[in-house]
């Protein structure tokens, strides 16, 4: 047998004892056989077919990393908790904290040890920890000289320390409360969405370190380790991750009514019907909308629209770490003797500590009238009397309603706080420099979009992927994986022959 032939003949009995299968598809010219993803014999929906072209398209369209993901506790209930939070983790190995979630401050801030006035207990069931610098790896200081602390001086409430040496700042909030620490740099840890699956992932984010508290910070009973602020700043976390392409430049929020609370909290745009937008007003610190007018049972109130012009001490700011809600003084009683004029006078009135309540007898969504707050676009958000009053209790057994809605007296601020915003789907789009919401029941779950391409994912806490479609899916990969495989050894074989 001549030399050529010979060797031939021992790469076709290689090929027959490594892989069989490649003779299957090994025939010159190479056909293929075209499989079809989903059966002909197989019915199938028209869901699941979207939910199929709903992935391919977030492959091509998704020009972000994927959604960030944070689990809501708490509630609005003044009665109870009164405030909303979440828990984040920073340093190397990360480390847990829980911080209130509050879309009226821009810094991510936490107890640092040591800490002077800052609580130890708290009566929210959590445990409460520090961060300590000397135990993480990762971390760096933020030195007077850098150009982190010279932007930090310009936006978010910096100076230097006594010793020139440390970048730090001092907050004061609305309640009276405030805080003082310097900056530093670590890693800050999160759950990652991506293709109905969670990764841990991680970045370095600057945050506040306080060593301070005074005031309602100290206070026990709802003590948290800090603030997580989600407002307009450059050194707000949204901010900063959104900048690096980690997470996209707009979140959302759908914070629960029920008595249980929670809710959702993410970094990316919920994707619901009936969302209305209103255009953010430029060039405000926080959170401003043009609220242009108030309805009490369909009749627009008789309120001079320059009460909610915006100005420095002025206008109307949406803010989840507000518990009730405030109105401006020229709104304020307008408002409350449109209520009062609209119930039965049936309904005992009596006053709580300068606040009009109503004791009642049946329930209150039958006795009192729907609010609509009308804003700048055409945006409408309605309010049920359960997002305007608040049960304080009862009197001789009879249910206290009083009015939620406070008065502003030392501004003319009207300020929304969670009262007024939860079972509400909000979304702060700061693309587009705009906020939207819908009234949606915030214990379920929701689709969320990394980009404005609208990729569709399923919150972090309720993911669940079709197991059939998986298996299809799979079995469709393995298929064209063998078969592609199988090909690179036909073209190496016919390779090895033309040589020879």
């Amino acid at each position: 047998m001549p030399a050529f032939l010979h060797a031939r003949f021992l790469i076709l009995v290689l090929f027959t004892l490594l892989f069989p299968a490649a003779l299957v598809v090994c025939s010159l010219p190479v056909t293929l056989n075209l499989e079809r993803a989903f059966p002909v014999k197989h019915r199938f929906e028209l869901a699941e077919l979207r939910a199929r072209d709903r992935v391919r398209h977030r492959r091509i369209l998704q020009t972000v990393g994927g959604v960030i993901d944070f689990p809501v506790d708490g509630t609005y209930n003044p009665m109870t908790v009164g405030l909303y939070f979440t828990k984040v983790k920073l340093g190397s190995p990360p480390k847990d904290f829980y911080v209130q979630l509050d879309t009226g401050s821009d810094i991510l801030w936490v107890t640092c040890n040591p800490c002077d006035g800052c609580p130890t207990s708290s009566g929210l069931n959590i445990q409460l920890n520090s961060f300590d610098p000397a135990t993480s790896t990762t971390v760096a200081a933020i030195s007077c000289t850098s150009d982190t602390c010279s932007l930090a001086v310009e936006e978010a409430g910096a100076g230097c320390s006594s010793d020139g040496r440390q970048c730090s700042y001092s907050f004061q909030y609305g309640d009276g409360s405030g805080t003082s620490g310097y900056y530093l740099t670590d890693m800050f840890s999160f759950d990652m969405v991506l293709e109905s699956s969670v990764s841990n992932s991680s970045a370095p984010i600057v945050f506040g370190c306080s060593d301070h508290q005074s005031a309602d910070l100290t206070k026990p009973d709802r003590a948290v380790d800090g603030i997580f602020g989600f407002g307009k700043s450059r050194f707000s976390v949204i901010s900063q991750l959104s900048s690096r392409g980690i997470a996209p430049k707009i979140f959302s929020h759908c914070l629960s009514g029920s008595s249980t609370g929670g809710g959702i909290w993410v970094l990316g745009e919920i994707v619901a019907p009936n969302i209305v937008y209103t255009p953010l007003v430029p060039s405000q610190p926080h959170y401003n909308v043009n609220l242009q007018s108030i309805a009490v049972n369909g009749q627009i109130l008789p309120i001079d629209p320059a009460v909610f012009a915006t100005s420095s001490n002025q206008g109307t700011i949406i803010d989840s770490g507000t518990t009730l809600a405030y109105l401006a003084g020229g709104a304020y009683d307008p408002f409350v003797s449109a209520i009062s004029d609209t119930i039965s006078q049936s309904v005992r009135r009596l006053n709580s500590k300068g606040t009009p309540c109503y004791l009642i007898t049946s329930s209150v969504e039958q006795i009192f009238p729907s609010v609509a707050l009308n804003f700048e676009g055409g945006a409408t958000m309605v309010l049920r009397p359960v997002e305007y009053l608040v049960q304080e209790g009862y009197v001789d057994g009879t249910e206290l309603w009083c009015i939620g809605f406070q008065r502003e007296s030392d501004m003319s601020m009207t300020i929304l706080g969670d009262l007024a915003l939860r079972d509400k789907i909000f979304i702060y789009d700061l693309v587009n420099q705009r906020i939207g919401w819908t009234d949606y029941d915030c214990s379920l779950s929701v689709n969320v979009s990394g980009t404005s391409s609208r990729g569709e994912f399923v919150n972090a806490g309720q993911l669940s992927v079709s197991s059939s479609l998986s298996v299809n899916l799979r079995q469709v990969l393995i298929r064209t994986s063998i078969v592609a495989f199988l090909v690179h050894i036909c073209l190496f074989g016919r390779f090895l022959f033309l040589l020879l």
